[in-house]
């Protein structure tokens, strides 16, 4: 991790002038050097490279606005219950939000089936999808490292697909991509039962959508 960081300060010193500057308090990074920083900065965040391209560099202005609304995202997110919500980068290096639900929270292990005491959480983070409808949203499920690629690829799947269902449900129509990772993106040590515990895990990624991109570049994003 620290070599890491080390590599983003030298990026960040190379192209300062781009304007790249405090990603997690509503700005971004200018055209110059867009595409690799925001690749190193998601890669650490945990991100997916979530985000459609855009085909163009988004400019500072731009990203900060974008920036600037997320973090009024996240501050909405940041109520849900039993919700872990960071600051992250999408694929066009512009600031997103992502939601982590342990799975243990909605699901019985082993099974793809949403628990009842599940429903208000997931109300809850529709009605901040529904109230965010600028923004697109990807959900992941991920397992542990326990059983084999045959087992864990389609439960995770079925467990994104299950929140997905539930969303659609409540009214959240903005869901762009939901994909099962199975156990190959751990966030930590799958020796111990906790480090498993926190790799069983349902992500939902907001980030900005073509016209949330469009709106800022208008400068009529709020």
């Amino acid at each position: 991790m620290k070599k890491m960081k080390t590599i983003i300060l030298t990026l960040c010193a190379g192209i300062v002038m781009a304007g790249c500057s405090n990603l997690a308090k509503g700005t971004t990074i200018g055209a110059a050097g867009g595409a690799v920083l925001g690749a190193i900065v998601g890669k650490v965040a945990g991100n997916t490279a979530v985000g459609a391209a855009i085909g163009t560099a988004v400019g500072a202005g731009t990203g900060a606005l974008i920036g600037k609304h997320m973090d009024k995202v996240k501050a909405e997110a940041e109520a849900v219950k039993n919700a872990q919500v960071e600051t992250v980068t999408d694929a066009n290096g512009l600031q997103g939000v992502k939601v982590t639900f342990d799975s243990g929270i909605l699901f019985a292990t082993n099974s793809s089936t949403l628990n009842a005491s599940s429903q208000n959480t997931i109300k809850q983070i529709a009605d901040v999808l529904k109230n965010n409808s600028d923004v697109d949203v990807a959900i992941f499920g991920h397992t542990d490292s326990t059983g084999t690629d045959a087992i864990n690829n389609p439960l995770s799947e079925k467990r994104a697909k299950a929140v997905e269902s539930q969303l659609k449900k409540l009214g959240v129509s903005n869901i762009k991509r939901v994909e099962g990772q199975g156990s190959k993106n751990p966030v930590a040590d799958n020796s111990t039962a906790e480090g498993k515990k926190q790799n069983r895990r349902v992500e939902v990624y907001m980030y900005a959508s073509e016209a949330m991109v469009k709106a800022a570049e208008a400068g009529t994003l709020k």
